[in-house]
């Protein structure tokens, strides 16, 4: 205990010159806000001071927001406006106001979204969101932009919705690049590795962390939640049972934030540490910090906060076998959370009818934009009309043959009609005859499937097998042994009769998604989009392909490389359409690999030049200029004879194969290629011939 109370002591004294160079910026702002008469200093200080007080104290913070908004408006400073609408937004949102929050945020979206907000800007290098310092008015716009969309990201991300969290982030982080604002970089890296904590990736959630942490170090401008960076990155660490570095990034916290000022993020560090050290069973430390972040979350004002430390107290007085103090605590907890859930409630309905409301607007303004484009498309045709009605009538004064000239147009008419009903006809077949040709393609590449399922499900039903006869062999010796009175035997033997049954449950369920894997190949395509795992998915089938060609040829034998890309995670496809397409190239791929395998074992023998078939299947994501990410790329590579460079134009027309006659209508590389481009991709290839070939498909990442 005395330990803690001196290295509070001892940040105390480290922080003192900081916090006075704070309260000398309170006072300086509020002393020029004093003296000042002029409505653009005042709309200024205004903003200055609620995003001071943004995590000091949210009610003084949101009262400068109100007071600088009607000034802006009234000077028609744009930007100016929409800070302000920015800030009320993400006040309101840490308030739980969600729904006045989500409606100033896309009034502010909409503001700088349009560039004639940048037209009368003033004093663009001593604003609030302009940290990237440029004087530019488009710089400082997109900048502003960016700092809109990470506050729209934050709101989506305490309501749950996981998906526009992310992407307005994302974009919260393009423009920050584009205006090269390192501030806005360090808190949408920030806000990154939060939402993939919540999501539960923990290596993805510390890296961005880390990225942040490195940009808040290495920052000379803005500094305010380098704390929190820490206390997430303490979280993480806490999370994996490092709690060593975890309470290294605790306490680094609550120095950061104490220098800073950041008192909702110093409140959250203090209770950051108790949780620590009650999970660690350090009771009076953890009791120590406890009281201290009640304090700061008193005095900010956060009642999830204060509700947290309450069923922290109440943990603690549990386990000093204090039941009384253990339950007013909890009962103090659950009467704040109960009334926060309810609050909550109230406000995500709202928040979900404002956010419904507003996609209604879109659609709407979107359906008045097409009835325009309706509309002009009328007049002109109308006007195309009038034209023609016009040039019909002066051709029929001008021509006496008129009578003649529409009986041979009406000879004409019927003779199109009958040619129209015969190509109509002819139309009808060729599209009944693709659609065999379609299914025949299918079911060939199920039936390939099959034999390599066959040899994929048996693994784990022998482990299911196996695990199961160990299982009742161990039943039998725990009866013995209970028999016997050996309690340590009999719990030795059921740990392990447990961890048999994890093994066949995890083997059953290998079993259960290969069944599964081929019923979706076997199935019609539904065209809805899933958040699918392209590794597996490539890995899974290339093994299936690969089974399934050994099990037409028993002497096939082939090496198979793999090199996936792990940061990929999931991607929006239609897994059956993108599995289709991988196995058509696995088993070209295999095809071509032992056809030259055939062509090489007829050469004479010579010491050295054995061919030996390979295939390599890569996955990366592509970098993108702008930072985003946005697509990945899936590499199928053989060392096959390659393809003729007179036919590799062809190779993706429909009904063009190299194979012989009977085993395929050549559809395979066709339908691939379209199903790529539905998915708005795109699929190519590089081959070289005797070398081999190598194809590529290019999918979006998001």
């Amino acid at each position: 205990m005395k330990l803690f109370l001196k290295i509070g002591f001892f940040l105390f004294f480290t922080v003192a010159c900081k916090a006075q160079t704070q309260l000398s910026l309170l006072n300086s702002l509020q002393q020029e806000l004093k003296n000042t008469t002029n409505d653009s200093v005042r709309m200024n200080l205004y903003d200055k001071l609620g995003w001071y007080y943004a995590e000091i104290n949210r009610d003084s913070a949101l009262s400068y927001f109100e007071l600088a908004l009607p000034v802006a408006r009234k000077l028609n400073q744009k930007l100016y406006e929409a800070d302000a609408l920015n800030g009320t937004g993400y006040i309101l949102s840490q308030s739980g106001n969600y729904p006045k929050a989500l409606e100033s945020l896309l009034d502010a979206q909409k503001i700088a979204g349009t560039p004639s907000s940048e037209k009368n800007a003033w004093d663009l290098t001593h604003n609030t969101w302009n940290t990237s310092g440029s004087p530019h008015p488009k710089d400082a716009r997109l900048d502003l932009l960016g700092w809109i969309h990470n506050d729209l990201g934050i709101l989506y991300g305490i309501t749950g919705n996981t998906s526009n969290e992310i992407s307005n982030i994302f974009e919260a982080n393009r423009l920050a690049s584009s205006a090269r604002d390192t501030t806005l970089l360090e808190v949408t890296n920030s806000h990154l590795g939060s939402a993939y904590y919540q999501a539960g990736k923990l290596d993805s959630a510390l890296f961005f962390q880390q990225k942040a942490l490195f940009l808040y170090r290495h920052s000379n401008v803005f500094k305010k939640y380098e704390g929190d960076v820490l206390s997430a990155i303490g979280r993480i660490y806490q999370q994996r049972g490092d709690f060593d570095q975890s309470k290294e990034a605790f306490l680094q916290s609550v120095k950061a934030n104490k220098e800073q000022n950041n008192l909702s993020g110093l409140a959250w560090g203090y209770f950051s540490l108790g949780n620590l050290y009650e999970a660690t069973q350090k009771m009076d430390s953890s009791m120590f910090y406890a009281q201290k972040a009640l304090e700061v979350f008193n005095n900010v004002g956060l009642p999830s906060g204060i509700s947290n430390t309450y069923r922290l107290f109440s943990s603690i007085y549990a386990k000093h076998d204090k039941p009384y103090s253990a339950y007013t605590y909890l009962k103090l907890a659950t009467v704040i959370k109960d009334s926060l859930n309810e609050a909550e409630k109230t406000n995500l309905l709202a928040f979900k009818n404002k956010d419904f409301g507003e996609l209604m607007r879109l659609k709407e303004l979107e359906q008045e934009k097409i009835q325009t484009q309706t509309k002009i498309r009328t007049y002109a045709l109308l006007a195309g009309i009038g034209v023609f009605i016009l040039i019909t009538l002066l051709l029929y004064r001008n021509n006496k043959h008129r009578q003649k000239a529409n009986a041979l147009l009406q000879k004409q008419k019927e003779e199109i009609e009958i040619q129209k009903k015969n190509v109509e006809k002819t139309l009808a077949e060729l599209r009944s005859t693709q659609v065999q040709l379609i299914q025949s393609e299918k079911m060939a590449s199920l039936g390939e499937l099959t034999a390599g399922i066959a040899h994929e499900i048996q693994n784990p039903l022998n482990f299911v097998n196996n695990f199961s006869d160990v299982n009742k062999e161990l039943l039998e010796e725990l009866k013995d042994e209970a028999d016997k009175g050996n309690i340590e035997e009999v719990k030795a033997i059921a740990n392990d009769v447990i961890a048999n049954e994890e093994k066949i449950n995890h083997h059953g369920k290998r079993a259960d998604s290969i069944v599964k894997g081929m019923l979706q190949h076997s199935q019609t395509s539904t065209g809805k989009k899933e958040q699918t795992n392209i590794n597996t998915l490539a890995d899974e089938y290339l093994r299936l392909s690969y089974h399934g060609f050994r099990a037409k040829d028993k002497s096939f034998n082939a090496t198979l490389n793999t090199a996936f890309d792990e940061t990929i995670g999931n991607i929006s496809i239609i897994p059956q359409d993108i599995g289709r397409v991988l196995l058509n190239l696995f088993n070209n791929a295999f095809y071509a690999v032992n056809e030259k395998q055939k062509a090489e074992s007829l050469k004479p023998k010579a010491e050295g030049n054995a061919y030996e078939p390979e295939v390599t299947v890569t996955t990366r994501r592509l970098n993108s200029p702008s930072g985003d990410g946005g697509k990945i790329l899936i590499s199928v590579n053989d060392n096959g004879n390659g393809i003729p460079k007179k036919i590799v134009d062809k190779i993706f027309q429909p009904f063009f194969t190299t194979k012989p006659t009977g085993q395929g209508p050549g559809l395979g590389l066709s339908l691939s290629y379209d199903m790529v481009k539905a998915h708005g991709g795109e699929l190519r290839v590089d081959t070289n011939e005797n070398e081999g070939s190598e194809f590529l498909v290019q999918l979006q990442a998001n």
